[in-house]
């Protein structure tokens, strides 16, 4: 793994994108979601942008909007994907919601519910989505800024949950008829697992202190009591933090049992070895990296220019192809 930026070759795949937030393959490319409610395909070169057809509108405020995708073994034949978004109820609340959806070759559009009602906010909201190696769906949800919810395992706030393709909560997860895996989470938005199926999640801090966290069933991970160095019997320290400075860690990814690390703010693509002390940049090119997917000899890297907590357009977000 390089751990230097002049080691790499950086390819401009596109700068056409609006606020990207998942990046997956398929045949010839890439499907991407955007925040505004768009996929986006990108196949041999051209680029397409289809409106996802959804039971809500989807609402794209701050840092909420169409977020996580994950895509069916047999996308290109069933075209099956699922999807996570923000909407707004009928008396207003923030929430967001787990879907399946499908692309005939013309469209998208949503297909199934399989879980509503998961409290939102302007900036935190989880939003990733990744199948484990078990075969489960696990998805990350934020604390919404309520500092009881992370700690209430009534609440679906401040979490990753798991559950079976179609929606239903597995037998075997920790809180019996609970979608809750793990607790005590701010907002999580990286998920991973290592050569031997183990668990890894990346999460925001308060100000500083972001975590790499080893996830465990039915672990608490102590926010807001405990962050950084703090420690608390019953709760989880993190295996690396970013201490007073921030990473704003997206998503990551596992490569050789190495962590990579798409950073926000820290505007770069950070990587660490598991059982290291600290993170090394491997790539600055001065943008937020909102996703990284390794495929290949290469990494592809989308960025979200616009912080979450500023207004402005969602344009000119790139995709870029690092290489060695």
């Amino acid at each position: 793994m390089a751990d230097q930026a002049r080691d790499w070759q950086v390819e401009v795949i596109s700068d056409e994108l609006a606020y990207p937030w998942a990046i997956r393959p398929i045949e010839g490319g890439f499907v991407m979601t955007e925040g505004e409610g768009n996929i986006v395909h990108l196949v041999d070169g051209e680029l397409r942008r289809f409106a996802l057809q959804s039971s809500d509108p989807v609402v794209h405020e701050g840092g909420s909007g169409l977020m996580g995708l994950a895509l069916a073994g047999d996308f290109a034949q069933s075209g099956k994907a699922w999807l996570y978004y923000s909407y707004r109820s009928d008396t207003g609340a923030r929430l967001n919601k787990l879907v399946t959806a499908e692309f005939d070759g013309q469209s998208w559009r949503e297909t199934a519910v399989l879980l509503d009602g998961i409290p939102g906010h302007r900036l935190y909201n989880g939003g990733r989505i990744a199948f484990g190696p078990d075969g489960y769906l696990y998805v990350t949800t934020g604390w919404t800024a309520d500092p009881a919810l992370p700690q209430d395992l009534e609440s679906l706030a401040g979490k990753i949950l798991r559950m079976t393709p179609d929606g239903a909560i597995p037998d075997d997860n920790p809180f019996a008829g609970s979608y809750i895996w793990s607790y005590g989470h701010r907002n999580p938005q990286g998920l991973a697992w290592n050569s031997d199926g183990v668990m890894y999640a990346a999460e925001h801090g308060q100000s500083g202190n972001d975590e790499l966290n080893l996830i465990t069933a039915g672990a608490n991970y102590g926010w807001p009591a405990v962050e950084g160095n703090d420690s608390r019997d019953g709760m989880q320290s993190p295996i690396i933090h970013a201490g007073r400075n921030t990473w704003a860690p997206s998503a990551i990814a596992m490569v050789d049992d190495v962590v990579l690390i798409a950073a926000l703010r820290a505007k770069a693509l950070l990587a660490y070895p598991l059982e290291a002390s600290e993170t090394t940049e491997v790539l600055s090119t001065n943008e937020r990296y909102r996703d990284v997917l390794p495929l290949g000899d290469a990494l592809y890297v989308i960025t979200t220019n616009r912080s979450p907590r500023s207004s402005g357009p969602n344009e000119g977000d790139r995709l870029l192809r690092i290489t060695p």
